[in-house]
């Protein structure tokens, strides 16, 4: 079993000057599989940079960005497909861009530090809903504290909704 990485990650607010990068980490092979096209997701992006309901985030780690990350309430958006979920639920989508950092503990790890901030900033439950193909993304949700609620097909997709709740053993912990 791989160690967890060390050390701790920083989380702004995309910028524009971001958007290059996030498109090239989009049309990668590792991301485009679950991703639409970078052209069509870098125009829903510049579209969250302005929004109340989604915030999209570049993960840095050592002042270098790893990742894009977007945190969204259901709630605030008309006919949400996760609007069943208890009030004050946040979602949450995860992408890691360059190549060499995916299987080797990033994404369980940069979750369960969101997590907290997430949680300590009132968050009762945080869902994320991965392909269920996308077996990697599962097992590293399922790392950072998250169940399977079930299957769902929406305008979203056929995904496994997941979630894990404010003081079940989600966040930050040692070892894996």
């Amino acid at each position: 079993m791989r160690a967890e990485p060390h050390g701790s990650y920083d989380f702004r607010p995309v910028a524009e000057a971001d958007l290059p990068m996030i498109s090239g980490w989009l049309a990668a092979p590792h991301v485009a599989e679950w991703w639409e096209d970078p052209e069509t997701e870098i125009g829903h992006i510049r579209e969250h940079m302005e929004s109340i309901s989604v915030e999209p985030l570049i993960v840095e780690l050592d002042g270098r960005p790893i990742g894009y990350l977007q945190s969204y309430d259901p709630h605030l958006e008309d006919n949400h497909p996760y609007a069943d979920q208890p009030f004050g639920t946040l979602g949450i989508d995860l992408s890691i861009g360059p190549a060499e950092l995916v299987g080797i503990g990033h994404g369980s790890a940069i979750i369960r530090q969101f997590l907290q901030l997430l949680f300590d900033e009132g968050a009762p439950r945080v869902i994320i809903d991965p392909d269920p193909r996308n077996a990697r993304a599962i097992r590293a949700y399922e790392k950072a504290g998250f169940r399977a609620l079930g299957r769902r097909h929406s305008e979203y997709g056929d995904v496994l909704l997941m979630a894990v709740d404010v003081g079940s053993g989600g966040g930050p912990r040692n070892g894996s």
